[in-house]
């Protein structure tokens, strides 16, 4: 089935595309500590189970809408919510405590390539030269922030389960933005749409959670643990997703996983502004090397559509 056409990008819709990376990166903030204190599976099934509660009113003013889609399209409704919630959730939680942060961010960037492999395999969509440069650029600005600006480092990075777990998660996200474009979800309206794949992900978390549950998993039992988890609802999984749904319906899977290469720069930034952490020159490097990246791979279309409107 060809791509839907899509909308012609307006300055609002540029401002979600950046709001993108930034929503995403707080779980650098408020994820901080969760993992490891708490069940991976535990956490996540909170996370979606909660994000479902905070939409309830709006899925119950559209219930009629919601009902429909789930019934009519169930399997793929089940699909979203294990692809996007259960995979690039629990299981990215699990894989956490198995590798290095920096080995992760660098794998999961890859989820952009993925989602352009995908488009070109199965949809038949070409991709521009600047397209391509422009993620190769960015994907070397990740590489000099989790390298540290020092080339040796590579030789010392250790691959095992947890990465192989980081990049299922990559190919899964890659799925599930390509999904998005499905005609029966794009119909849906936005908030009702996160609000029902939200409520398929906190389905399919249940189980997983019950066995860590039953197999004694550290649940939160502090304030600040709960802190922590309601930024994550807030911020990480009601903020993030819906952007991230909208980038995908105005730009399309390919346009919108750019943002992924933005998450380390944003992340280095506000680790500095909330965590304290330093501010080094290869952090710069990185910062200028993806944004250069990513405007090269995105303007051009939105440039080109504007002269064809001029």
């Amino acid at each position: 089935m060809p791509p839907l056409p899509q909308p012609s990008p307006r300055s609002a819709d540029w401002a979600v595309f950046l709001l993108v990376p930034f929503f995403f990166s707080t779980n650098l903030i408020f994820g901080r500590g969760v993992v490891g204190d708490i069940g991976p599976f535990i956490t996540a099934f909170i996370r979606w189970a909660g994000s479902t509660l905070i939409l309830l009113p709006v899925l119950y003013a559209n219930r009629k809408v919601c009902l429909a889609f789930m019934r009519e399209n169930t399997l793929l409704w089940l699909v979203l919510g294990f692809l996007g919630m259960g995979i690039c959730g629990g299981f990215v939680y699990w894989a956490l405590t198995e590798t290095t942060a920096s080995n992760a961010t660098l794998i999961y960037t890859t989820s952009s390539l993925f989602i352009i492999l995908f488009q070109w395999w199965f949809q038949g969509r070409g991709i521009t030269l600047r397209e391509g440069l422009g993620m190769v650029v960015a994907f070397f600005g990740v590489v000099v922030i989790v390298l540290k600006g020092d080339p040796q480092a590579l030789l010392h990075l250790q691959f095992n389960l947890g990465d192989f777990g980081i990049l299922g998660a990559a190919i899964s996200f890659a799925i599930y933005s390509l999904l998005l474009r499905k005609p029966a979800v794009a119909a849906m309206p936005p908030v009702s749409l996160f609000g029902v794949i939200a409520l398929s992900g906190a389905l399919v978390l249940a189980p997983f959670a019950a066995v860590e549950l039953f197999m004694n998993a550290p649940l939160p039992d502090s304030t600040r643990d709960w802190l922590k988890i309601g930024g994550i609802i807030l911020f990480a999984s009601l903020a993030a997703f819906y952007c991230f749904q909208h980038t995908v319906r105005v730009f399309g899977p390919a346009t919108a996983g750019v943002t992924l290469y933005m998450m380390p720069p944003v992340s280095v930034v506000m680790a500095v502004l909330f965590l304290g952490e330093t501010f080094e020159s290869y952090h710069m490097s990185g910062i200028l090397l993806v944004t250069g990246g990513v405007i090269l791979a995105t303007a051009p279309n939105a440039l080109w559509r504007r002269r064809k409107r001029v």
